[in-house]
């Protein structure tokens, strides 16, 4: 025989949909609150239909009492059942619809009752508090059942207790009055239940429209999945409320845009500071692939509206890559002056050899003395003038570029600069980011010239450069610092529109400014004031302070 198989247990399936759990669950709330409701009212109101029965008895007895002619046939006439007495109360009675009206004497003698044969006979419950001329109200069970009973005390027309008035209410009308009640209370019940389930019903569609009829696990599922995927890929993630406040940050955006936990809830404004920055995630700058920097970091930021009235921002770190581009940029550029030097020593070493054989040998003694010459004058006066070796290098290295691009780069006579700098290599970046632009503008054009001044003022480092190219128009000339703005092609490996507004924000780090103005005979004038930028003259250059290892990192390169 097989054995018995084991009893199932009855389980209790909920429904897994969200909708179907929240409507479940408010309609049990509902009913739970009418029955509780319901349960609430019936338990005070079976007592105040009790007190209500009371006082109603009492009052009947009081105004019963009140009568002067029943104390007086009290005591001028016996307890009979066709008394005076009996007829008044009966008369009263019937008229109040009372249960019964009882007049005893000071012995509790029934002087009146609905039941002729009672009358004579004492009453079955103690009147003593009554006699005693005190009102009583009670629920008591006597001869004619269970009643709500008032008492008072009778008087003469002296003042004096002469007996007590009993007035009783039948306890069943009570009890028929709150049965009646509770039909009309339950049909109250009902009907705020079924407006309950509707509400219910309405709330949870929404909620289904809303979660897009997602089940609890679902949504669970998928929050943990939206916190592995936002802190662990390499993309700043910004969400945004409909007001602009921020309301989430993963990992990478909190790094990129270096700010923290206390950022949410805050205004882009707030957590970020004015600036492009802030107005790129803000959406008051449009497009696609919109450039930024914060900080030392080259960002490209993408903003993507929410149906709520929010928004996200994705965050990418253009850093490196603009730095490889840029070196890419150098290295080309560099290659191209040593073809051209190539080209140009091949055409001088045929030319001396040339010379040579036709022995004309002082003739090409001095030309190899001015090839040299020309080459170590160049260099000897950069070094002469500025003594800080990074920036010197920078200079004769450009002015090789421009001389291989048909232009003439030279020192202002004014130029001096000690070598006492900060920060030199930031102002490489300046210095190097403003010849580019300048190389640019007027490479190709007739009688090209770039001039370089840099000179120092106690410890203000102020640079000026000037070219002979178009200029920039006066509208332009503050637009030419916002950021991603160029009127430059655009190279295939980088993003336009970085180098100036690099050239300012590092002017503005050391408190000082860059602008741009025209140049006196034509073209473009650009000018740095760096108020901190050299040591004081009694320090070592080696207390200066060290220079950011990150300010060379961003591109040397122009927008205009």
């Amino acid at each position: 025989m097989s054995p018995t198989p084991p009893a199932r247990r009855l389980r209790l399936h909920l429904p897994r949909r969200m909708f179907a759990q929240v409507l479940l669950m408010q309609v049990a709330i509902a009913a739970g609150v009418a029955v509780l409701a319901t349960g609430l009212f019936l338990a005070p109101l079976s007592d105040q239909l009790d007190d209500q029965a009371m006082r109603r008895a009492l009052s009947i007895a009081q105004t019963t009492a009140a009568q002067p002619q029943i104390a007086e046939d009290l005591t001028d006439t016996p307890a009979t059942a066709s008394g005076p007495v009996q007829r008044e109360a009966e008369r009263i009675r019937t008229a109040t619809k009372a249960e019964y009206i009882v007049v005893m004497d000071r012995r509790g003698v029934r002087w009146s009752h609905p039941t002729p044969s009672e009358i004579g006979r004492l009453v079955s419950t103690d009147p003593g508090q009554a006699l005693a001329g005190h009102d009583v109200m009670q629920i008591d069970s006597g001869t004619l059942g269970r009643t709500a009973r008032g008492k008072v005390p009778l008087r003469d027309g002296d003042g004096k207790i002469v007996g007590a008035v009993s007035v009783g209410i039948a306890y069943d009308s009570v009890r028929a009055r709150l049965l009646h009640a509770i039909p009309g209370l339950f049909a109250y019940a009902g009907g705020a239940l079924a407006v309950g389930a509707l509400a219910a019903w309405l709330i949870s569609r929404r909620v289904q429209r809303q979660t897009r009829d997602l089940a609890f696990s679902d949504i669970s599922a998928l929050l943990a999945e939206r916190e592995a995927m936002l802190h662990g890929i390499r993309e700043g993630v910004v969400a945004l409320d409909r007001g602009g406040r921020i309301r989430l940050l993963n990992d990478e955006a909190r790094r990129l845009l270096g700010i923290g936990d206390e950022a949410v809830g805050r205004s882009l404004d707030e957590a970020l500071g004015e600036g492009r920055t802030a107005d790129v995630l803000a959406g008051r700058v449009t497009g696609t692939d919109l450039l930024t920097v914060r900080g030392q970091r080259v960002l490209v930021a993408n903003r993507m509206p929410t149906d709520d009235g929010g928004a996200v921002a994705t965050l990418r770190d253009r850093t490196e890559l603009e730095q490889l581009g840029r070196e890419l940029d150098s290295t080309r550029g560099l290659i191209d002056a040593l073809r051209a030097q190539d080209h140009e020593h091949a055409n001088r070493m045929h030319t001396v050899l040339g010379l040579l054989e036709l022995e004309m040998y002082d003739d090409a003694v001095e030309f190899v003395g001015e090839v040299v010459g020309d080459h170590r004058a160049t260099a000897e006066q950069v070094a002469e003038k500025i003594q800080d070796p990074l920036l010197a290098a920078l200079l004769v290295g450009k002015a090789t570029v421009a001389a291989e691009r048909g232009v003439a780069l030279s020192l202002a006579d004014r130029t001096g600069l000690p070598d006492r700098l900060i920060d030199p290599r930031g102002l490489v970046t300046i210095v190097g980011n403003l010849v580019d632009n300048a190389l640019d503008a007027t490479a190709g054009t007739s009688h090209a010239r770039v001039e370089v001044e840099l000179r120092a003022e106690g410890r203000t480092a102020t640079l000026r450069v000037r070219d002979t190219g178009p200029g920039i128009p006066e509208e332009q000339r503050e637009l030419i610092f916002t950021e991603g703005w160029s009127t430059k092609q655009r190279p295939a490996h980088r993003e336009r529109g970085i180098g100036l507004p690099l050239v300012r924000r590092l002017a503005e780090r050391q408190g000082g400014s860059a602008t741009v103005g025209e140049a006196a005979g034509g073209g473009a004038e650009f000018t740095v004031v760096l108020p901190e930028a050299l040591a004081a003259a009694d320090l070592e250059p080696a207390l200066a302070v060290p220079s950011d290892p990150h300010a060379h990192t961003v591109a040397e390169e122009e927008s205009r």
